[in-house]
């Protein structure tokens, strides 16, 4: 008797999003997988983030007066829901610690990762033990992903999707470039989101360093991307085979002003690692 197919996974990252307006954005398909966690990063920045996400270590809850290497034990066990299978515990994806890596050598799964930021592009070392790794056109467009996503039936497939909506600076596919918000010092490091050069110069300005109204704003725009990527989720759900596991979080998180502080990565600040957390199967 041949061993159980296994479920497809689909592990749906927005990028920089934050818990709170996760929550504000009050997403109504999404939440159809299960209820919404608070849940931590590992990390305050994209790229390393992405590295623990792609060793199986989703972002994580906080449990008290338990020891760190019981909680991983128990964490892992949840890959045998997310994926359809028995038996799967932490040491299953030794030695290389790599998820993919499990996926494509012990569970023999089509392995694909779609990724909006240039600091994830196919030439880091992420690309390991994916069947296809690509760099989207846009930085802001989770839809075109759906366009290239297969589910053949004689191997289950794992997807990462790295969707850039909810990055700064918070746009919208079909909004006009020259309206996005620009702030001093920050859009020249991304100027070149969707190409693969990574970094720009850093605009001297002698504008006023934090307008609250403007971080404000900015706040409102991620909110008003997930409440557009709820429509693109249920875009998914249609999608999607019935053996289809979804868990949908968060690399890291935002700050928008609160005690000085704008975007992530060097800050040590309790929203920055806060992240939404929602995962299951639709049917």
């Amino acid at each position: 008797m041949s061993q159980p197919r296994g479920n497809n996974y689909i592990l749906v990252i927005f990028d920089s999003c934050r818990y709170d307006t996760f929550i504000e954005a009050a997403p109504k398909t999404i939440a159809k997988l299960g209820p919404i966690e608070k849940r931590w990063s590992y990390a305050s920045w994209t790229a390393p983030s992405h590295y623990n996400l792609l060793m199986g270590l989703l972002p994580h809850q906080s449990p008290q007066n338990i020891y760190a290497s019981e909680y991983y034990k128990k964490d892992f066990l949840r890959f045998n829901e997310r994926l359809g299978q028995q038996d799967i515990e932490f040491k299953s994806f030794v030695p290389k610690l790599y998820f993919p890596a499990f996926l494509q050598q012990k569970l023999n799964y089509r392995t694909h990762a779609m990724v909006s930021l240039p600091v994830l592009n196919p030439r880091t070392i992420l690309n390991q033990n994916f069947d296809t790794f690509r760099l989207m056109d846009s930085h802001n467009d989770m839809r075109a992903m759906l366009k290239e996503m297969r589910f053949p039936e004689d191997r289950p497939s794992f997807y990462i999707l790295n969707v850039g909506e909810t990055h700064y600076p918070y746009a919208l596919p079909n909004e006009d470039p020259k309206d996005w918000p620009r702030i001093s010092g920050v859009h020249g490091v991304f100027k070149h989101l969707d190409d693969h050069i990574v970094g720009g110069k850093v605009v001297e300005s002698h504008e006023k360093f934090f307008d609250a109204q403007k971080m404000a704003e900015l706040r409102n725009r991620q909110v008003k991307t997930v409440q557009y990527l709820d429509g693109v989720v249920e875009e998914l759900f249609d999608m999607v085979p019935e053996n289809t596991y979804i868990t949908i979080t968060a690399d890291h998180g935002e700050l928008f002003g609160e005690e000085g502080y704008f975007g992530h990565g060097p800050i040590m600040h309790e929203k920055v690692f806060e992240v939404p957390f929602v995962e299951g199967k639709l049917r």
